[in-house]
């Protein structure tokens, strides 16, 4: 892999990753367009470097020219994926109690395709089980407010979320710009 295509990967993971690089997110969903080479062996890398930090990644799907990668504190996702509200909701999607976070994802990635998202992604990001619900029974439509996720309840709270997430890219960046390597930045 080149030092222009690892940069690429450090400055997508850092803007679109930075909530969950940083500890404060369970899991974010990244799309590159690079050739699945290329992302197999960045992820390869990045799996080692940043287990002992508590991440994992996985590919969810591969479409077309697109990849969909996953990253994810496991820990925060099991804690979050636990919650009885969250559980009584994925298992309307044929989610059980005794999968692993593995087989959840799995089922997960099974259940994308190009063109449609499983209404349980949002889940999977963390989003709020209310917004998750109001995006499905509104269509998307009728937001209260539309920022990271689309916002149906708690406009308030949702909005000073949106404002942290936006402070852990800014951090990540300002880091990422004094020299730092991604995994620098994120210890």
């Amino acid at each position: 892999m080149s030092e222009v295509e690892r940069l690429k990967f450090d400055k997508d993971f850092a803007f679109h990753g930075a909530p969950t690089l940083l500890g404060v997110k369970c899991a974010n969903l990244i799309s590159f367009d690079m050739c699945e080479e290329t992302i197999a062996e960045y992820l390869h890398e990045f799996r080692y470097r940043l287990s002992e930090s508590g991440l994992s990644a996985v590919q969810l799907c591969k479409c077309r020219e697109r990849t969909l990668v996953y990253i994810y504190n496991p820990k925060m996702l099991t804690a979050w994926l636990s919650m009885p509200q969250v559980r009584q909701f994925l298992s309307e999607y044929g989610y059980t109690c005794d999968m692993s976070i593995e087989q959840k994802l799995r089922r997960l990635s099974c259940r994308i395709s190009c063109d449609n998202f499983p209404h349980e992604i949002g889940v999977f990001l963390g989003y709020p089980i209310e917004d998750v619900r109001g995006f499905i029974g509104n269509h998307g439509k009728n937001c209260l407010l539309c920022g990271y996720w689309k916002v149906y309840e708690n406009a308030e709270k949702a909005q000073q979320t949106f404002k942290n997430y936006d402070r852990c890219r800014e951090t990540l960046f300002d880091r990422l710009n004094h020299g730092m390597s991604l995994y620098q930045a994120i210890k």
